[in-house]
């Protein structure tokens, strides 16, 4: 149990640092899903001293189920994730999928320029990428975001969450190079249990953090 995103991203630098005490330096960019995984990835960027930006990836839901996640998307059709089970399973049309995709990826772009207030995104190539966010149930928002940095020819992916089911991690675990995971509970329903504190983030919080 965390007390809240800010100590949770405290507890990841202590791993983190265990970690990357093996691995040869290399330059390194903090990049967090926005909303609440800015404020995990705060604590990580300022304890590294590296730079912090943001990922936006958009869940994709099934037609009136909006609690039921199929997928995600990111800036680019790179990024794109299905759980072609469950749209095979009910049915999901591809016009569905693609109205879908169009949607999100309007808020993405809508979001990028609220989020960065005219900063540009920080280049990634050739560079370590320490992907964060607050928690991963599914985990499609993060394999999306994962897909999206890959595209951006980095040198080395980490993803760093404090917590996501055994079944989230071992799909992560074949998206990046390193998954860095504090806790794998059993019984996972939704991640804002593992936290005391799990207030919403608002936008104005996350540009603020981003323009210090």
């Amino acid at each position: 149990m965390f007390i809240d995103r800010a100590q949770a991203g405290q507890a990841l630098v202590k791993k983190l640092i265990q970690e990357l005490i093996d691995h040869p330096p290399l330059e390194t960019v903090v990049l967090a899903i926005p909303r609440g995984g800015v404020v995990v990835g705060n604590q990580i960027a300022k304890a590294l001293q590296q730079p912090l930006d943001i990922i936006v990836s958009k869940k994709i839901v099934a037609p009136n189920q909006k609690e039921l996640a199929i997928g995600a998307v990111g800036q680019t059709q790179g990024s794109l994730y299905f759980n072609n089970k469950i749209i095979d399973d009910l049915k999901i049309s591809k016009d569905y999928l693609d109205q879908e995709i169009e949607l999100k990826q309007a808020e993405i772009s809508r979001r990028e320029i609220l989020y960065r207030a005219g900063k540009s995104e920080i280049t990634l190539n050739g560079k370590r990428v320490i992907l964060v966010d607050d928690g991963a149930a599914t985990g499609a928002t993060m394999i999306s975001a994962a897909r999206e940095v890959w595209n951006r020819q980095p040198e080395q992916v980490i993803i760093a969450i404090p917590v996501c089911s055994k079944q989230t991690l071992a799909i992560l675990e074949t998206e990046v190079d390193i998954v860095i995971v504090l806790e794998t509970p059993d019984d996972f329903y939704a991640v804002g249990q593992f936290y005391q504190s799990f207030e919403q983030v608002e936008d104005e919080q996350v540009i603020k953090i981003l323009k210090n």
